[in-house]
């Protein structure tokens, strides 16, 4: 009773409504907010404490900025904050007009992220050329994952497009990375698709910002080269998932293109079946079955394990207790 009195006295006035329906439709900093509503800075952090203190909204930092969006559904004050907005009034002159402000920011977006990738589009294509076609093996991973997943973190999110793909089956989508120019790419492509079930945030995928087992599917794609600790960033995958959730890594087979090493900052040039298992085993991860994609001359493999409902062997509890020493 408590908890619900706090969010209804939190949400109950006309400013903060329209930051909760602003903070449920995109990722929203101060400066959007301030542009949108046309208040001051000071006025909208206020109005913004409320909300986070109220645990209507949640608050991330990504480099020098900081983010809110409504709080995720998982907790009791997320369930709240969602149906409040479901009883927003949709026809009320000013939700009509802090949507279309919002539609002119997201546009905005939009033009930057393709500037982006104007600007790097020929290293882009050059990666592309060097393995199989992507289409090929999205089919190939869609076929992985169940029909439906409530809750999946996609590592090293990029542009965001695992959660573009897997949208239409998850309650829950959530990207990290911890480039902020391909954050905002992947928020924009996000928004512009008209995605509301995923959002990307700020996280290192060494710690993840995410507590043990809140997750039934993990997906490192096209990542785990650029990881000096490999072996780290699978851990940390298993932490977070679920018993009997999925975990899948996409990357390339062992080859020889130093000039991926020496010109792209990849660390690795690609992976051995073997050594994946290890890593799984060593994780509380049961391996599953692996798949082959031939390209010229790359091939991508694709891993996958499921985590031991026995995950809390010796070998894990020990590798925890290391992987969290140095904190």
């Amino acid at each position: 009773m408590d908890k619900v009195l706090g969010c209804l006295r939190a949400a109950a006035e006309a400013t903060r409504l329209r930051l909760l329906a602003l903070c449920a439709a995109s990722d929203m900093n101060v400066s959007d907010l301030t542009s949108i509503l046309g208040q001051s800075q000071p006025r909208v952090s206020r109005h913004l404490k409320l909300l986070c203190n109220a645990g209507l909204l949640d608050r991330f930092h990504e480099g020098s900025k900081v983010f809110y969006r409504l709080a995720d559904g998982s907790s009791e004050e997320g369930r709240i904050a969602e149906k409040i907005i479901d009883l927003f009034p949709v026809d009320d002159t000013q939700a009509a007009q802090d949507r279309e402000l919002l539609d002119t920011l997201k546009l905005k977006r939009a033009e930057e992220a393709k500037a982006y990738f104007r600007a790097n589009a020929d290293e882009w294509d050059k990666l592309r050329s060097l393995h199989v076609d992507e289409n090929v093996v999205e089919r190939a991973l869609l076929k992985y994952f169940p029909e439906h997943v409530d809750d999946l973190l996609d590592i090293g999110t990029g542009t965001g497009r695992m959660l573009q793909l897997f949208s239409g089956r998850v309650d829950r989508g959530v990207g990290v990375d911890t480039s902020q120019d391909m954050l905002a790419v992947a928020r924009a492509n996000l928004g512009t698709l008209g995605i509301r079930n995923c959002h990307v945030r700020f996280g290192d995928m060494y710690r993840l910002p995410m507590r043990d087992t809140v997750f039934d599917g993990v997906i490192i794609h096209q990542v785990l080269h650029y990881a000096d600790d490999p072996a780290r960033v699978i851990f940390e995958a298993a932490r977070v998932l679920r018993s009997d959730g999925i975990l899948i890594v996409v990357d390339f087979a062992p080859h020889n293109l130093e000039a991926l090493r020496n010109e792209h900052a990849h660390r690795r040039l690609g992976f051995a079946d073997n050594e994946i298992s290890n890593w799984f085993k060593r994780a509380g991860l049961v391996t599953k079955a692996a798949t082959e994609l031939e390209g010229n001359p790359l091939t991508v493999s694709m891993w996958s394990a499921v985590r031991s409902k026995n995950h809390d062997s010796n070998e894990f509890l020990r590798m925890k207790k290391e992987q969290y020493s140095d904190v």
